[in-house]
């Protein structure tokens, strides 16, 4: 008798653990199959961005200035043709 009391207690538990694997198993495939949550809309980066009318744009003065021959390692001019016949 004392084995079979056992036995429906050992049931009893089994039963109630089983029920919350089974909640748990059923929120989770809930949560799975909900729907997904609406992503922000993207930023409108035209209106960020000034855009100067062709009249307020201006080179910078180094730009607009002729350009500087550059030397290399050697101290010879790089960049444009150099006539060395005389």
């Amino acid at each position: 008798m004392s084995q079979d009391a056992s036995r429906l207690e050992q049931s009893r538990q089994q039963l109630t653990k089983d029920k919350q694997t089974l909640s748990d198993t059923q929120r989770e495939s809930d949560q799975a199959s909900a729907p997904p949550l609406k992503a922000a809309p993207a930023p409108n980066l035209n209106n960020a961005i000034e855009k100067p009318s062709r009249a307020q744009q201006v080179l910078p003065a180094d730009l607009a200035a002729p350009p500087k021959p550059q030397i290399n390692a050697q101290g010879e001019t790089i960049g444009k043709l150099i006539n060395v016949v005389a």
